[in-house]
């Protein structure tokens, strides 16, 4: 930093002994730095900002040959949606000329230098005009003074008048495309989704093609559960902490490259990317609605943007006050004769969360910009639940009948923490990035079930029993990675990178049961639980790609291991397991036919490892139906994914993309329906095993169409056949079940700024999705999925339907009236059977649900509010702080 200071104070010191000493006659050629900057904005006749100008820079230059002056091109931009353009290291002594072309507009040529060469007159008496800013006589026997010129030039707005007579030709589509495709994923834009205006990222995902959503909000992707990210990394928030409005795309990747993490599922990933400012100056929107049972929700966001930084904040809350309803039949095998459970329950929310976000970039330079960012979420939640139970024996003999009531509060605090650097080379294309990425959260719960026995159905109360559910966890989430890019050759590209991931996960759960004669609860320890673990992953990875002709590949290469520590801290029983390294190779392969057609094929290796949950070997006896257990024998499960697809563009934005896929799955990991017995008494268990392999085949078509120039539409149709062979289990497996999936949104615009969405689900019969289950350590449940390898879900459907209005100056407010589950068909109905019980479950989610929001967006996209500082300005500063101190 010193050696810094004493240059600079150097070149101060030699530029004022310059500028102050008496002139001499030249006696050579004075050199003046290459460090000029020129930059300006284009706009219309109304001052809007104009994209995608193109901006070249011609250099005034003497020809040795033909002696004359001729412009040679040095430079070229084009404008970004801010409209301007900026060149940097610009000879101060040299002339330029700036040629402005856009499409309808008019051509126009602007010359700037950043010294106004004087005329002749003014030369003979020795003058110089340094931007008309400072002409000063010569003092000294007519030789002229110098005076440093600006480095900067700031041409501002330049004016671009419309061809008229082109005009009329001209059709401006504005928007984005809903649907793109790239090698590797789908690329669904959600800005414009009207149906999950004020929602969570749940309700966005019912309108994304491929994916599907059921009445708890769990998301499958081909009737599997796929990862979650945010911008490209790995998230603990699930689904309902992230607000739909703070979403702009979601990345469908069905089948990632070996660039992705290898572990985490077999149904691929869904990438949340996260709106950012990329416009100059400031904007931002705020946005209020309300549900019918009196759910509110709303939020801000600001962002600002100018020169060396980029500023945002985000907020958003929603309260959920849902009312859920279901009934679920249990016939349980192992009694003799069969006891038959018959349950109603009655749920209503009461709560919400709130989120929080703010990032900044700065740049540091033109090639280094460096990022931080900070999330913030709480939630609490305050369910009350009402369940009737109906206990007989096959054949009419009474067990009993019960009510339970149910008070919850679930109460959770996430901070999150993001960094990186982005470092450009001065090889186009080449550049380097590190990130990390540190999530921490924490939760309590607190249940308490009140629950009243009676012999019969409306006979007399036979005693109440009380029971407290009080526990509380923390998750730890780190990662650390680095990606490095480096173009080879014309079109081929090397990507490499590494990344570790930590996560430190604890639990303290405590089960009590009220004692009468002791009038307080008592801790029951054979079903209370306190565990931590931590789970490590080391991974690195290496992809080429290149395109030769029509012809583009990519393949990769990545290598994972990991190990995880767990620990029972009330018997200090630990258990641990270390993974040796593995590869997860991937090949991408796309064939352009025409300019219409292309086909690609693919093909992915990956892990699902067993998360501490499925495998620590603690008997949770919480809910006397529904008896759980870890497994400390599961191995991990390995998948090959093979997917092949077929595109076509048709006239009139019209688009079709066909896709056959399959996915093969050795040693499975799945829920499963065993038993147990204990104090004499046996009863079914809830577990996991590891099952023979699994295989879903299918084939799933996604078309785009725009019909008119008020109605276009996606449609998205997938029909597979799925099996998974428990024969090493039971000796026996689940047929085959062949399925089909469809789901469509049409947009419709009217009239005087009005929009209509109208979008519809089907799923039918399908087997259960695999890997849904935490191993229980949850309360009493009154339904559910007991196991993935022994029973199907019911066909169901739903419609949502949207309105939106948008009125005021330049459309800025908005207001969406929506309705979603129309006709209160998107019901979850589950059978499940195995050799110790039949089930048959019920649940319908609060339907209709009508949503009212208005929102409301501001800005100045050209805003100058950080100015850049005037390095001429700051030079003469210097300059009399030298002169002073002589």
């Amino acid at each position: 930093m010193k050696n810094y200071c004493f240059l600079l104070l150097l070149f101060g010191f030699t530029i004022s002994i310059f500028a102050q000493s008496p002139a001499q006659a030249p006696t050579g050629k004075m050199s003046i730095p290459s460090n000029g900057i020129v930059y300006g904005k284009i706009v219309d006749n109304e001052k809007k900002s104009l994209s995608d100008v193109t901006v070249t820079l011609m250099q005034s230059k003497m020809d040795p040959q033909t002696k004359k002056v001729k412009e040679v091109l040095v430079d070229v931009n084009i404008t970004k949606a801010n409209g301007e353009f900026r060149f940097e290291s610009l000879a101060l002594t040299n002339k330029y000329t700036l040629k402005i072309a856009a499409i309808g507009f008019e051509d126009i040529d602007k010359k700037f230098t950043f010294i106004d060469f004087p005329s002749n007159n003014n030369a003979e008496k020795g003058v110089i005009n340094a931007q008309n800013k400072a002409v000063q006589p010569s003092g000294n026997g007519g030789a002229p003074s110098f005076k440093l010129p600006d480095l900067d030039r700031d041409l501002g707005d330049i004016v671009l008048t419309v061809k008229t007579e082109e005009l009329q030709s001209v059709v401006v589509i504005s928007g984005k495309k809903g649907l793109t495709m790239d090698i590797d994923k789908k690329v669904f834009n959600v800005e414009k989704n009207l149906v999950s205006v004020g929602g969570t990222a749940a309700d966005l995902m019912k309108n994304v093609p491929s994916v599907n959503v059921d009445i708890d909000g769990n998301v499958t992707l081909r009737n599997a559960t796929p990862q979650i990210y945010i911008d490209g990394r790995p998230t603990t928030l699930t689904l309902d902490q992230i607000p739909s409005d703070a979403i702009e795309s979601v990345e469908i990747i069905t089948n990632p490259s070996a660039k992705y993490d290898a572990s985490g599922g077999n149904a691929g990933i869904l990438n949340l990317v996260l709106k950012k400012n990329k416009k100059n100056g400031y904007n931002g929107n705020i946005n209020a609605g309300v549900d019918k049972r009196g759910g509110l929700n709303g939020g801000a966001g600001f962002n600002l943007r100018e020169d060396k930084f980029n500023i945002s904040v985000n907020t958003f809350g929603n309260q959920s006050k849902n009312v859920n309803k279901g009934t679920t039949e249990i016939r349980n095998l192992v009694s003799s004769p069969n006891l038959l459970v018959d349950q109603n329950s009655k749920n209503k929310m009461n709560g919400g969360f709130l989120f929080g976000k703010f990032g900044i970039d700065y740049f540091l330079s033109n090639r280094l910009t460096l990022s931080l960012g900070a999330i913030k979420v709480h939630g609490d939640m305050s369910p009350n639940d009402f369940l009737k139970t109906d206990s007989i024996y096959d054949g009419g003999s009474q067990l009993s009948y019960s009510e339970r009531t149910t008070t919850n509060s679930r109460i959770f605090n996430a901070t999150g923490v993001t960094g990186g650097f982005k470092y450009l080379f001065k090889k186009e294309g080449e550049e380097l990035t590190g990130d990390f990425n540190i999530f921490s959260g924490k939760n309590e719960t607190n249940a308490l079930y009140s629950t009243n026995i009676f012999d019969v159905y409306g006979g007399v109360q036979q005693g109440t029993t009380l029971q407290n559910l009080i526990g509380n966890g923390t998750n730890k989430f780190q990662t650390i990675q680095t990606d490095y890019v480096n173009p080879i050759g014309e079109k081929g590209k090397i990507e490499a990178g590494l990344r570790v991931q930590m996560k430190d996960m604890t639990n303290s759960q405590g089960n009590y049961i009220f004692n009468n004669s002791t009038n307080s609860f008592d801790l029951v320890s054979s079903s209370s639980s306190n565990y931590k673990n931590k789970d490590n992953v080391y991974a690195a990875y290496a992809t080429f790609s290149n395109t030769i002709n029509n012809f583009g590949y990519k393949v990769g290469l990545r290598a994972e291991s990991s190990n995880y520590e767990g620990e029972l801290t009330d018997t200090k029983q630990t258990f641990s397991n270390n993974y040796p390294v593995s590869l997860f190779p991937s090949v991408f392969l796309s064939q352009k036919l025409n300019d219409n057609e292309d086909v690609q094929l693919n093909y992915s290796r990956r892990v699902n490892r067993p998360f501490f949950m499925q495998v620590i070997p603690f008997i949770d006896s919480t809910d006397p139906l529904n008896w759980s257990r870890g497994n400390a024998g599961l191995k991990p499960e390995f998948i090959n994914s093979l997917e092949a697809s077929f595109s076509k563009k048709f006239k009139g934005n019209n688009s079709l993309l066909v896709s056959v896929y399959y996915k093969g799955s050795k040693d499975l990991i799945t829920r499963y329906m065993d038993t147990i017995t204990a104090d004499g008494v046996k009863r079914p268990l809830s577990t996991y095993v590891n099952a023979n392999s699994s295989r879903s085949i299918g084939t799933e078509f996604t078309a785009q169409n725009t019909f008119t120039k008020w109605w276009d539409a996606n449609t998205n149709l997938n029909i597979y056949n799925s099996k998974i062979d428990t024969d090493n289990v039971t000796g026996t497996s689940q047929d085959a079940i062949t399925s089909w999936f469809l789901k469509m949104n049409n947009n419709f615009k009217l009239p005087s700024n009005y929009k209509i969405q109208l979008s519809g689900t089907y799923q039918s019969k399908t087997n259960l999705p695999v890997n849904q289950g935490g191993g229980g350590m949850g309360g009493p449940q009154n339904s559910g999925s007991q196991s993935s390898s022994q029973g199907y879900v019911k066909s169901n459907y739903g419609v949502d339907l949207a309105l939106q209005k948008s009125f005021l100056k330049n459309n800025a407010a908005t207001l969406t009236l929506s309705v979603n589950d129309i006709f209160r068909s998107r019901s979850y109905r589950q059978y499940s059977e195995s050799d110790f019980f039949i089930q048959n479950s019920y649940r319908l989610n609060d339907a209709p649900m009508f949503k009212l929001n208005f929102s409301y967006k501001f800005g100045q996209m050209d805003a100058s509010i950080l100015k850049r500082k005037n390095m001429k300005g700051e030079s003469e500063g210097m300059q009399g702080a030298m002169q002073g101190a002589q």
